[in-house]
């Protein structure tokens, strides 16, 4: 059950806001939740902010987060090239969020697209031609490519949105690359990241998340409990059709506070 949890893994996208609203009910249960002595971690596959603006956000909405227990996919993703790569030089196709993190880790960027080892494509709300144009460059200049996910849609406040799936096939399907690697959710790095960070077992997890394809299928690979949250892009009717069945199918987060008491 719920309340048997350790640990919590909690989604920030369509689970605890939706655009820039708070889903209602979101803040009081993850508060009581850490009051009730459980361990949390945000894993999220933005790769377009950084973890002091994600800490700055859920501030603002009246939950108090360290930075360590934020992992986003740009995060993850610097992680991984700062340790498996050490001698690389970066391009980016993302925002300033996806390279603070890359800076933050040590990782070098390229002066020049054509210089680059690997380009990393994040979610990018304000791409130009000329940023679409430049990562091709870095593609076709023999950079290997690494996505920080590729999800198909994320659900903003007015409605789902494009996400990282789009900017991907802007480049592979001109250059004829492939993404070598996809850091986020469901894959094993984000994984591995938030069971180090929680210090726990699988078994002793709860994944709380709007997406079959992303937070409710890392839960069951990797032996977590899951609970699917209707607050995203993702019904009840879908759930019940999908191959990644989740252990619980709650209206929001709010939800939570039901196993708290």
């Amino acid at each position: 059950m719920p309340e048997r949890a350790k640990g919590l893994i909690i989604d920030l996208d369509g689970t605890v806001f939706r655009g820039d609203s708070f889903i209602p009910g979101a803040a009081d249960a993850i508060r009581r939740a850490a009051a009730s002595g459980r361990r949390i971690v945000y894993l999220s596959n933005r790769g377009n902010m950084d973890r002091d603006a994600v800490r700055k956000k859920l501030s603002d909405g009246g939950i108090a987060a360290d930075r360590e227990d934020i992992l986003l996919s740009s995060s993850v993703a610097a992680t991984f090239l700062s340790r498996y790569y050490r001698r690389i030089r970066v391009w980016t196709l993302g925002e300033e969020g996806l390279r603070e993190e890359l800076r933050l880790a040590g990782v070098p960027l390229a002066d020049k697209p054509e210089e680059a080892d690997w380009l990393v494509i994040s979610l990018h709300e304000r791409v130009t031609y000329e940023e679409l144009n430049d990562a091709f460059k870095a593609a076709r200049s023999g950079a290997r490519i690494l996505a920080t996910n590729a999800d198909r849609s994320f659900p903003r406040q007015d409605g789902a949105a494009i996400d990282v799936a789009g900017m991907i096939g802007a480049i592979t399907s001109t250059t004829g690359r492939p993404v070598d690697i996809v850091v986020g959710k469901p894959g094993w790095l984000m994984a591995e990241a938030a069971l180090g960070r929680l210090q726990l077992e699988p078994d002793e997890c709860l994944v709380i998340g709007d997406s079959l394809e992303s937070d409710i299928a890392l839960g069951r690979m990797f032996g977590m409990k899951t609970a699917l949250v209707l607050t995203g892009s993702t019904s009840a009717a879908k759930a019940e059709a999908s191959r990644h069945k989740p252990d619980y199918i709650w209206p929001s987060i709010a939800e939570l506070g039901r196993y708290l008491d």
